[in-house]
């Protein structure tokens, strides 16, 4: 008899920034870097990662033809996270 498959449902959300921190250290990027591959200035990378810049549709673009993923997982990341924060849902860090 085999068990059913689990699937991992985090009951946490955290900001998409960390995503693409994580991302620049795998790459071994700069924030310097990130920005001049996408055409953001550094200072909107750094916003981006520290969450008080919101990912836009062309933000998630930029992020898409950079650093993979696709549009649709880049909007569909910051609207959670923000309607976490908007909720305050206890999960956020």
């Amino acid at each position: 008899m085999t068990e059913p498959a689990q699937t991992f449902t985090p009951n946490w959300v955290s900001p998409p920034g960390e995503t693409i921190a994580d991302l620049l250290d795998d790459r071994q990027w700069t924030l310097a870097e990130l920005a001049a591959r996408t055409g953001f200035t550094v200072q909107h990378v750094n916003e981006l990662i520290t969450g008080r810049a919101p990912i836009t549709a062309e933000t998630a673009a930029g992020l898409d033809r950079v650093l993979g993923g696709t549009v649709e997982f880049w909007l569909a990341r910051e609207a959670r996270y923000r309607a976490a924060l908007e909720s305050g849902e206890s999960g956020v860090i």
